[in-house]
C-alpha cells in the first residue's frame, strides 16, 4: 500500500487587506454621516414636534452645584486658543512619526469641520414652529471644536495609545455636548449634528490618506479593543435610554403637556448626545486603524512519500 502526500497550507498573517473596500469605506461613512446630519436638521429643526422635544431639554433648568462646576469649567477651557494648541500638537506628532500625510489630514479635518459648522449655523433657516423664538444654533460649534481636536489626536497617535485617547476623548466631548445644553447655548440636536459633521470630515480625510498610501507598505492591524467594546457598550446603553426618553418627551409634548418633567427631558437629551458621541467614536476608531490582516494560503512542497512495501 502506498501513502500519497497531500499538500499542506500555511497561513501568512503579514499581508494586509487593502482591497477597494478598505479605500472606499471612509467615503461611504462620510456620505452617511452627512446624510445623518441632514436628517437631524429635517426632524428637529423643520418640524414642530421635533422643535418641541429639542426645546424641552433646553428649557429644563436643571442645576446642581457640583454639576454646574464641572460643566462650567469644561466650557471655559474649550477656547479657540486651546483648539489651536491641540492642532499644533497633533501636527507635530504626525511630523515626528514621519507621517506628514497624517499631519495634513488632521489639519484638514479640524479646519473643514469647524469651518463648515460655522457656515451652516450662519445660513440654515430655523422657523419658529414651537413658539420659542431665538437665533439658529444648529450645529454646535463648541461640540465640533472639541470633537475635531480629539479626532485629530487619535488620527496621528500610534496605535498603542490610540484606544486610551479615544476613550478619554469620548468622555470629554460628551461632557462638552451636555454642557452646551445645560448652559442653554445649544439644543441636543445641535450637538448630534456637530458630531456627524466632524465624522464626515474625518472620514473624508482618511479617504484621501488611504488613496495616497495605496502603493506604500503598511502593516495590517485591528481596531483597538480597549476602545471598541466600551464605546459599543456605552452606545447601546445610552441609545436605548435616550430613544425611550425622547419618545416619552414627544408623547408628553403632543398629548399630555407637563407629563414628563424638565429633568427627564434633560436626561433623555443627554443620553441621546452621549449615544451620538459614542457611535461616532466607534466609527472613528475603526477608520483610524490600518488595513486588516488576512490569511493568505501558501502552498508548500509536498511531504516526501513513505517507502512502499509490497507483499507477495
Amino acid at each position: 500500500m502506498t501513502a500519497l502526500a497531500s499538500r499542506e497550507q500555511t497561513v501568512d498573517l503579514r499581508a494586509p487587506r487593502r482591497g477597494p473596500g478598505h479605500v472606499l469605506l471612509p467615503l461611504a461613512i462620510a456620505a452617511l454621516a452627512a446624510a445623518g446630519a441632514y436628517l437631524v436638521y429635517r426632524l428637529f429643526v423643520r418640524t414642530s414636534l421635533g422643535q418641541a422635544v429639542d426645546n424641552a431639554a433646553l428649557r429644563s433648568g436643571v442645576h446642581h452645584p457640583k454639576m454646574d462646576e464641572v460643566l462650567g469649567r469644561a466650557l471655559d477651557n474649550t477656547t479657540l486658543a486651546s483648539v489651536v494648541l491641540v492642532c499644533v500638537v497633533a501636527a507635530a506628532i504626525g511630523i515626528l512619526r514621519k507621517r506628514v500625510d497624517l499631519a495634513v489630514g488632521a489639519a484638514f479635518l479640524v479646519l473643514g469641520a469647524n469651518g463648515s459648522v460655522e457656515l451652516l449655523k450662519g445660513h440654515l433657516v430655523r422657523p419658529d414652529l414651537d413658539h420659542f423664538p431665538g437665533p439658529n444654533s444648529f450645529p454646535s460649534g463648541h461640540t465640533a471644536a472639541a470633537a475635531s481636536v480629539v479626532y485629530a489626536l487619535v488620527l496621528v497617535l500610534p496605535r498603542a495609545v490610540r484606544g486610551t485617547v479615544a476613550l478619554i476623548g469620548f468622555v470629554y466631548v460628551t461632557v462638552i455636548a451636555i454642557a452646551t445644553v445645560w448652559a442653554e447655548w445649544h439644543r441636543p440636536s445641535d450637538t448630534m449634528a456637530a458630531m456627524l459633521v466632524v465624522l464626515a470630515w474625518g472620514a473624508a480625510a482618511v479617504f484621501v490618506i488611504r488613496v495616497l498610501r495605496l502603493r506604500k507598505p503598511e502593516p495590517g492591524e485591528r481596531p483597538s479593543r480597549l476602545a471598541q467594546w466600551p464605546l459599543l457598550a456605552a452606545f447601546a446603553i445610552t441609545a436605548t435610554a435616550g430613544v425611550l426618553g425622547m419618545l416619552a418627551v414627544a408623547f408628553s409634548e403632543r398629548f399630555h403637556p407637563g407629563l414628563v418633567s424638565g429633568r427627564i427631558a434633560f436626561l433623555a437629551g443627554s443620553a441621546v448626545m452621549a449615544a451620538a458621541t459614542a457611535g461616532s467614536f466607534v466609527f472613528w476608531v475603526r477608520l483610524t486603524s490600518g488595513p486588516r490582516r488576512r490569511p493568505l494560503p501558501v502552498v508548500t512542497a509536498p511531504a516526501p512519500a513513505p517507502a512502499t512495501s509490497e507483499t507477495d
